[in-house]
């Protein structure tokens, strides 16, 4: 494995049942480093929208968290495995991670960024190791062509290349699809940037409101007899002990005040301009739901009927948006490790094991096994279970 800590051009042996991320003494021995900010860049968004916004943190948790949790199953053309190297690996990625670790650390990539890079580690056949790479500290190279031939790792001022023009590329990157890149991918964050804006300045002005320019229920005014404005000490006093004493606390909820000597109330209350933030914020939480794919019913976000009932919402979310993310993910790994193997293992989410799914199974079996005019391979086909060979 190269050794980048030491000087360009030295290559450390390293013994084969050492398996180590190249990336690992980077991470370590750095500092966060500085960063250039720009109102658009990954790291600011990741901060203003996931770090400081809460409907942002919670719609990226929903769907990382759910695509994370799904079964996975290998299989080929002729059969679902049972167990194999492949889910093997997947299950123990690396000696920090499970596999919902590590695919929830994608899947999070993936919707802050719109890029995910997996780096294995190890030499020849399947990778020892799979270890998931910030995408705010990854670099594309590209060549004369326009296709990679490297990607550079960079933090702390120290950078590492990983060559990926020969032979199997030591990096995974799965990005999403952005009409005007073509090596980077679109995050929802950035759809959602004017949106998050929009929510975390409504909820900044909230809590300037409240620390600054809070106002009181009402005023009581002071007209004296005597033409004077101003009370005496004595009046004072008296005016706020009478308050404290009758007039606050849960026991006095309600009580009516007697003013006397020229004293007046006066309500005092929001003003419609001060009311139209808060719809104004919900609508900003609704589109940033709508941005990740979330229906806002999930998120607790009030105002939205799209959808009959909650059921209904949880159903759509994962065919909308849960499934066909994770069989983006898990269809670039599959591609990536069968370059190693040589073999082609196809991974994919195991559709009868997902709870929310099972009324939409349940039909869709039913429907399939009262098809007489089908075959029991026919039938089999139709539900994506693999073929069974004659005599078995």
């Amino acid at each position: 494995m190269f050794d980048f800590l030491k000087k360009a051009g030295a290559v450390a042996p390293v013994p084969l049942e050492k398996k180590a991320s190249a990336t690992g003494r980077v991470i370590a021995w750095a500092s966060s480093g500085r960063v250039a900010w720009s109102p658009r860049d990954a790291v600011s968004l990741a901060r203003a929208g996931f770090q400081g916004n809460p409907v942002g943190f919670r719609a990226v948790r929903l769907i990382a968290e759910a695509a994370a949790a799904l079964p996975v199953i290998a299989a080929d053309a002729e059969r679902r495995f049972e167990a194999h190297p492949v889910l093997a690996l997947l299950a123990r990625p690396n000696a920090a991670q499970g596999r919902a670790e590590l695919l929830e650390s994608v899947y999070g990539h993936l919707l802050l960024s719109g890029n995910a890079y997996v780096e294995a580690v190890g030499t020849g056949g399947l990778p020892g190791e799979l270890h998931v790479l910030r995408s705010d500290r990854m670099a594309l190279v590209p060549g004369a062509d326009g296709w990679p031939v490297a990607y550079d790792y960079s933090v702390g001022g120290r950078t590492h290349r990983f060559p990926v023009a020969e032979g199997v590329s030591p990096i995974c990157h799965i990005r999403s699809f952005h009409p005007t890149d073509d090596h980077y991918g679109l995050s929802p964050l950035q759809a959602a940037a004017v949106a998050i804006d929009v929510h975390n300045a409504a909820s900044a002005w909230s809590k300037a409101l409240l620390d600054n320019a809070a106002r009181p229920s009402g005023a009581i005014i002071y007209r004296g007899t005597d033409g004077s404005s101003v009370l005496t000490s004595e009046q004072y006093d008296r005016l706020v002990a009478e308050m404290e004493t009758h007039h606050q606390g849960a026991r006095n909820a309600g009580r009516p005040m007697l003013l006397e000597g020229g004293l007046d109330w006066k309500p005092m209350g929001f003003s419609p301009s001060d009311m139209e933030f808060h719809e104004t914020k919900q609508a900003a939480a609704r589109e940033i739901a709508v941005a990740f794919g979330v229906p806002p019913m999930l998120m607790g976000i009030p105002g939205d009927a799209t959808y009959a009932n909650y059921q209904e919402a949880n159903r759509a979310f994962y065919r909308l948006t849960v499934l066909p993310l994770a069989q983006r993910v898990l269809a670039a790994l599959s591609h990536w490790l069968a370059q190693s193997t040589g073999e082609t293992v196809e991974l994919r989410p195991d559709l009868d094991q997902i709870p929310a799914l099972a009324v939409e199974r349940d039909q869709h079996w039913a429907r399939v096994g009262a098809a007489s005019f089908l075959s029991e391979a026919e039938k089999r086909a139709l539900l994506g279970l693999p073929r069974i060979a004659e005599g078995e």
